[in-house]
């Protein structure tokens, strides 16, 4: 009896001791479970914001006059671009094309829905629009002007091909030099928003250079004289990033913004 009266005691102060380790424990998973459950409350917006970026102008609104007015900046980039992007987002949500990259979708954007099809164009065509033009002087390089002599006689030659598609290009869309798959150069045009790394295209190519020709890129300032505007894109074109954009092609990469 003496012996079981000296263990109970014993017990008690064991269970009594090994309590608040359990109720740390505890402790440690509802933190744990707050934790996954604060993570589980980002939206599915939220994750595609980070993975889709909407970055700022690569110089200031006003930085391409005379040529392209602040005005039409300001309205071209926060109103139409932004909402391309938007759209965007919003059409690939909870789809197969989340997470993919915009050339991972356009390969295979016969797939999906007419509202990603339009507004991932939307979206990655004015990346390569905006970062293909620059306020400073820039000259292409010699590998460039080389493989313009060969696929057009001449770099004015070339020029003319492309004003001529941007001009002569009926309703809204884009004009475009492109890298073929055999590394020649070719100028072609797209409608409303699609782009030659689609599979819907009837000629496709990886883009170094692009000119929007959408009414908003240039109607306020120019109103009906899209051919005075294609004329000016030559003196704001970026060569250095077309000249990058092509020693990339050649070896099977394509821009993403």
């Amino acid at each position: 009896m003496k012996k079981l009266i000296l263990i109970v005691p014993i017990l008690i102060a064991v269970l009594l001791a090994c309590q608040p380790a359990n109720e740390k424990k505890n402790a440690d998973i509802s933190n744990q479970e707050v934790s996954e459950s604060q993570d589980m409350n980002l939206t599915a917006n939220d994750l595609d914001e980070a993975m889709y970026a909407f970055n700022d102008l690569p110089y200031k609104a006003d930085a391409l006059e005379p040529f392209i007015d602040a005005k039409i900046m300001q309205l071209h980039y926060d109103k139409h671009h932004k909402g391309y992007y938007k759209k965007f987002l919003a059409a690939i949500d909870g789809t197969s094309a989340n997470g993919l990259s915009p050339e991972q979708i356009f390969a295979n954007v016969s797939n999906y829905s007419a509202a990603t099809r339009n507004n991932a164009g939307g979206y990655y065509n004015h990346w390569m629009f905006w970062t293909n033009l620059t306020p400073e002087s820039t000259e292409m390089t010699d590998k460039l002007k080389a493989a313009l002599l060969e696929d057009f006689g001449s770099v004015d030659n070339f020029k003319q091909s492309f004003s001529t598609a941007a001009k002569s290009h009926f309703g809204s869309g884009w004009a475009w030099l492109i890298v073929l798959p055999g590394n020649h150069l070719a100028v072609v045009s797209t409608p409303n928003q699609d782009n030659p790394l689609m599979n819907v295209v009837p000629e496709q190519g990886i883009p170094i250079l692009t000119i929007d020709v959408w009414e908003h890129a240039y109607y306020l300032q120019y109103e009906n004289r899209r051919a005075e505007y294609v004329d000016n894109f030559w003196k704001i074109v970026d060569w250095s990033a077309v000249s990058e954009r092509y020693e990339m092609a050649l070896d099977g990469y394509v821009y993403n913004p």
